[in-house]
């Protein structure tokens, strides 16, 4: 009797290890937007507030976290604003979809400067952008696309990807690398910056739907992979790759983040949460999101603070460490 105890107790306790953590009361505060905005994108700005597409709107706005006040910058006839970020130069940059173009924003003035794509490129469905670390600005289309803008000379170009449609999430690693991740062709790729060519990565799951990638401060590559419910992480040095599959029954890994402590945060739209990836533990902890319905397909952050923006019910959220 005593053995079957013993064996109880130590099945329990490997299933309690290994078992995700979730968060009863996580710190999530959140902000509400004007009415119809659906904030997809989000980026902390320089002078403390942060900036969101508010793609249903055609406009860029502004948050205050302090006061909770908000302003609509209005970008264009047509404008669809999917993604925004920060340049070096301090500026919103943002992926037009509605304008098939590059736009951006002056902190200051508020001016409004257009980028098309070249004349003649089709419908783009542009998605994220990033700035490599020579000041260049490359962004994803969905239609098949990617690109990149020389913010020095307006310079627009654009290439088709190599297995066409699905080029979305991108990002910058440390040493400049430039990497997007494909969800309709489920795979990731590297592009040269100076000849513009990308090169397919493999992941090892099929049909993953590769979604959103980030890199950390060791130039690993994660990606969030919509299909298959899993983080991914491909190490370039050994060209190797590893997979978690998310808690819960039906994971949606749609957006992918990595903060200052190298600890990756995802969002999870199966189950309208946000989950927590420690790499040294490698354990899971999930944030229930306060409102029903959040879509957050999209995250970005600063120290002490992780951006939501929550498209699905016009409202910003932050989690604070």
């Amino acid at each position: 009797m005593r053995r079957r105890v013993f064996l109880f107790a130590v099945v329990a306790a490997a299933l309690w290890c290994a078992a995700p953590s979730y968060a009863a009361e996580p710190i999530i505060k959140e902000f509400p937007v004007p009415k119809g905005s659906q904030p997809h994108d989000v980026a902390p700005a320089r002078d403390g507030g942060v900036w969101y597409t508010a793609q249903a709107s055609g406009a860029l706005g502004w948050l205050d976290p302090i006061t909770g006040k908000t302003k609509h910058i209005p970008l264009g006839n047509n404008s669809a604003p999917h993604g925004v970020i920060v340049g070096p130069d301090g500026a919103p940059w943002i992926t037009d979809g509605g304008q098939n173009a590059i736009v951006r924003v002056d902190p200051k003035t508020e001016k409004v400067d257009v980028f098309p794509l070249p004349q003649g490129t089709p419908y783009t469905n542009l998605n994220t952008a990033t700035f490599d670390n020579n000041g260049v600005l490359w962004y994803t289309g969905q239609s098949g696309y990617y690109g990149r803008v020389d913010p020095k000379t307006g310079k627009v170009e654009v290439f088709e990807a190599p297995r066409g449609r699905g080029p979305y999430g991108i990002c910058t690693a440390p040493d400049g690398s430039v990497y997007y991740a494909s969800l309709a062709g489920s795979h990731i790729a590297r592009i040269d910056t100076k000849t513009g060519q990308a090169t397919v990565i493999e992941p090892p799951t099929s049909h993953q739907g590769a979604r959103r990638v980030w890199a950390d401060s060791r130039g690993r590559i994660w990606v969030s992979e919509y299909n298959a419910g899993k983080l991914a992480l491909y190490d370039p040095k050994g060209n190797g790759w590893r997979e978690w599959k998310l808690p819960g029954n039906n994971p949606q890994t749609y957006a992918a983040y990595v903060d200052d402590k190298d600890i990756v945060w995802l969002s999870d739209f199966g189950a309208n949460a946000i989950v927590r990836f420690d790499p040294k533990t490698e354990k899971f902890t999930v944030f229930a999101l306060p409102s029903r319905g959040a879509s957050v397909r999209q995250i970005l952050g600063r120290p002490g603070e992780v951006w939501l923006p929550e498209s699905g019910v016009d409202k910003l959220a932050v989690i604070r460490e």
